[in-house]
C-alpha cells in the first residue's frame, strides 16, 4: 500500500469502529459494571477475547502462564504491531482507573485493523495484559519474559485521565510487602514479654517521613499498612504493610529503594521485630515514548477533533506509573492519555469511576480505538517511520 491510500484506510478503519460502536461500548460497561481485581479478570479477560474471536481473530487464552492473559492475532504482513488491552480494577473503587475504557478501545483498534492488516503488510496482535495495577511484577512483564514481544515492531494503548496528553511522563515505580514478626502478649499484665511488630511498623514510616527531605522531588514513597494487629489489650505479634517507591527513571529508583528499605530494617532493629520484604524485583520502568509514533497519534486525534493541553505539574512531579514502561524499554511505544470528563477527579478516585462509564468515556472508547487504528496506518503507509520500525526503532 502507498501513501496515497492512506485516507482511504483511514476512512475504512474508522467505519468498521462506527458499525461496531454498540458492541464496544457494552463491553466497555460491562467490564466496568463487574470489576475484577488482579489476576481475577475471568470474566473480564473472557469478554475482551471473545470479542476479538468474533472479528476474526484467533486468540490463546492463558498465555505466558496467566489465566487471564491472552495473544490475538490476526493478518501476515511483516510489520507487527501489539496492541495493549488492560482490564484490571482497584479494590475497592473498581475501574478508577478506567482499564474497561482501555480494553474496548483496543478492541475497536484491533477490528478496525481486520479488513486492512493485510493489504497494509501488518501482523496485528492484540495482548491481554492482567494485572497492572500491583506494580510489581505486573502482566506485560511476564509477557516480555514469555517472548510475546520478541517479533513486535511497536507497541501502543491509551489511557483515560483528566486531560489529554499525547506523551504524558509515567515514572518507575517498584511495590513490596513489608512483614514485620513479634511476640503477642497482654499489653498491660506482661508487656516486658511482647515484641511490638506494629511499633516496628511505626519506626519505620517515621524514619520514611524523616528521609523524605532528603530525596529528589521526582522520587514518592507511599504505603498502607494492611495489619496492624488484633485487639488493643494484645501486643501485635504481626503486622504488614504494602509500599511503593518511585523515580523518574529506573535508575533513579534504585539508587532510593536500599534507602526505604533500610527505614523498614530500622524498625526491626529497635524492636526486635522479624523483618520479611516480599516483592519489589520486578519493577515498573519509566515509559518511552517513540516521538514519531508520538507525532501520528497526536495529529490523529486532533484529527478526531480532541484537543491537548498538557498540566505543567505532570512535567515536574510525572504521572503515575504502568509496566507498559517495560514494554517501551524493548518495543516503540506509546501510552497516551485520552481526556474524560471526570467534574474534577482523577485516576483513583470514586468518582472518576463513576466517570469512566459515562458519554464522556464512551466517546473516549471510540476516538481512541480509531487514533490507534490510524496510527497503526501510518506506521504501515509511511516509508520512513514503517522502514525504521522494521529496522527495530
Amino acid at each position: 500500500m502507498t501513501d496515497a491510500t492512506t485516507p482511504a484506510a483511514k476512512a475504512r478503519a474508522q467505519a468498521v469502529v462506527a458499525e461496531q460502536s454498540d458492541a464496544l461500548l457494552a463491553l466497555s460497561h460491562a467490564i466496568h459494571a463487574a470489576p475484577e481485581i488482579a489476576w481475577q479478570e475471568v470474566r473480564s479477560s473472557a469478554l475482551v477475547s471473545e470479542a476479538l474471536a468474533a472479528g476474526g481473530y484467533a486468540v490463546t487464552s492463558g498465555v505466558a502462564g496467566m489465566p487471564t492473559a491472552f495473544a490475538a492475532s490476526v493478518g501476515g504482513g511483516p510489520l507487527h504491531v501489539a496492541i495493549l488491552a488492560e482490564y484490571d480494577a482497584l479494590p475497592g473503587i473498581g475501574h478508577a482507573c478506567g482499564h474497561n475504557i482501555i480494553a474496548a478501545s483496543a478492541v475497536g483498534a484491533g477490528l478496525a485493523l481486520v479488513p486492512l492488516a493485510d493489504e497494509l503488510g501488518l501482523t496485528v496482535h492484540v495482548l491481554g495484559s492482567p494485572a497492572e495495577e500491583i506494580g510489581d511484577d505486573g502482566g506485560k512483564q511476564r509477557l516480555i519474559a514469555a517472548g510475546a514481544f520478541d517479533d513486535v515492531h511497536l507497541a501502543m494503548m491509551v489511557h483515560p485521565a483528566a486531560y489529554e496528553v499525547v506523551d504524558p511522563p509515567m515514572i518507575a515505580a517498584s511495590m513490596f510487602e513489608v512483614r514485620y514478626t513479634g511476640v503477642a502478649a497482654h499489653a498491660a499484665m506482661h508487656p516486658e514479654q511482647g515484641v511490638n511488630a506494629a511499633d516496628a511498623m511505626t519506626v519505620a514510616q517515621v524514619a520514611i517521613g524523616l528521609l523524605r527531605q532528603a530525596l529528589l522531588p521526582t522520587v514518592r514513597v507511599h504505603g498502607i499498612v494492611t495489619h496492624g494487629g488484633e485487639a488493643p489489650n494484645i501486643i501485635p505479634a504481626y503486622a504488614t504493610a504494602r509500599y511503593i517507591v518511585r523515580g523518574w527513571t529506573i535508575d533513579e529508583l534504585e539508587s532510593v529503594r536500599p534507602r526505604v528499605l533500610r527505614c523498614f530494617e530500622a524498625g526491626a532493629i529497635a524492636t526486635g521485630a522479624g523483618l520479611e520484604i516480599v516483592g519489589g524485583q520486578a519493577p515498573y520502568a519509566e515509559v518511552r515514548h517513540d516521538a514519531g509514533l508520538a507525532a501520528s497519534y497526536k495529529a490523529n486525534a486532533e484529527a478526531l477533533g480532541r484537543t491537548f493541553s498538557e498540566p505543567e505539574m505532570l512535567r515536574s512531579r510525572g504521572s503515575g506509573s504502568t509496566d507498559m514502561g517495560n514494554v517501551s524499554q524493548v518495543v516503540p511505544t506509546i501510552h497516551p492519555y485520552v481526556r474524560i470528563e471526570t467534574g474534577g477527579a482523577v485516576n483513583h478516585q470514586p468518582e472518576f469511576a463513576a466517570a469512566a462509564a459515562t458519554p464522556s468515556g464512551d466517546r473516549a472508547v471510540l476516538d481512541g480505538a480509531v487514533a490507534m487504528a490510524w496510527t497503526s496506518i501510518d506506521a504501515a503507509t509511511d516509508p520512513e517511520l514503517r522502514r525504521r520500525l522494521l529496522a527495530g526503532g
